[in-house]
């Protein structure tokens, strides 16, 4: 769904829009709480429970769909507190505090758990702002790399729902084919990902990508090593006209890995659009079994 929330008939159908579909749930006075109702997602199934990037997409929709919102997201940061189980779940957005020109807000994703109680399996601040013209400049340089059109498509995974929901176009650090442990010096991946089929970009959307990467543990180790995301950050530089004029198009995609001790890692990446635009910024920590 767009970033007010109101997706056109064209794009009803598509499975990211199923998925990030929230019903809002009975309001309380203006300025309070938000609470909706969603469900997991078999079109964006993980190998265990769903995955993260729909999670933190979920998460961030509940803060878009809010009529108090003020501005656009530029600031996201998920915590897993725990697997989400398939089925419905409810979220519930709130504005913690509201500037002038910014705000601050709380999510948290509930579902039942194993006893019947309320639990909470996600949680998340954003912060939105009204954007003004101002001076600005890009450090960072998209990096020379083939066209989306010269790299072939990488095959699915069909035993992982959600890698079908993506076509991804590996010109550097693919998936290992052997997982025979060899060591690499590095964990650099690159590609051009888009929605499969394809659909136009939005914060939603470009939050889900975000989480892409496959983990960089097995590319470093060539291991298949459980992992699991514990907190998953995305620092938006572009405005709801800027994402516009993207369209359905392949974005570039880099990600490395940073520091991997005593059970974690942390890897970063940048998202880059065909014009050479960097869209976001993303930072995640992931636990890792030896």
């Amino acid at each position: 769904m767009d970033g007010d929330g109101d997706g056109d008939a064209g794009r009803a159908e598509h499975a990211f829009d199923r998925a990030v579909a929230l019903q809002p749930l009975p309001a309380g006075a203006a300025g309070a709480p938000r609470r909706f109702r969603g469900h997991t997602s078999a079109d964006y199934a993980n190998m265990v429970g769903p995955f993260g990037g729909i999670t933190a997409a979920q998460a961030l929709q509940a803060v878009l769909l809010h009529p108090d919102r003020l501005g656009e997201p530029v600031a996201f940061t998920g915590n897993f507190a725990a697997a989400l189980a398939d089925g419905p779940f409810t979220v519930e957005s709130v504005p913690a505090r509201t500037n002038r020109s910014t705000q601050h807000w709380t999510v948290t994703v509930h579902q039942p758990d194993a006893s019947g109680r309320d639990a909470v399996v996600f949680t998340a601040t954003a912060v939105t702002a009204v954007r003004r013209a101002t001076w600005g400049a890009t450090d960072r340089t998209m990096p020379a790399v083939p066209a989306a059109d010269e790299v072939p498509s990488a095959p699915r995974i069909a035993h992982v729902a959600w890698f079908g929901r993506y076509d991804m176009r590996y010109f550097e650090g693919p998936m290992p084919r052997e997982w025979d442990g060899a060591e690499t010096p590095g964990s650099e991946t690159g590609l051009w990902v888009r929605d499969e089929p394809p659909r136009p970009l939005d914060y939603a959307s470009l939050t889900a990508l975000c989480d892409s990467f496959y983990p960089r543990v097995w590319l470093r180790r060539a291991t298949r090593t459980p992992i699991g995301t514990i907190s998953f950050s995305v620092y938006f530089h572009v405005d709801a006209a800027l994402l516009a004029a993207c369209g359905t198009g392949h974005v570039l995609a880099q990600a490395r890995g940073q520091r991997f001790f005593n059970g974690y890692f942390d890897q970063s990446g940048e998202l880059w659009s065909a014009a050479g635009q960097l869209l976001a910024t993303t930072h995640q920590l992931v636990y890792f079994k030896e």
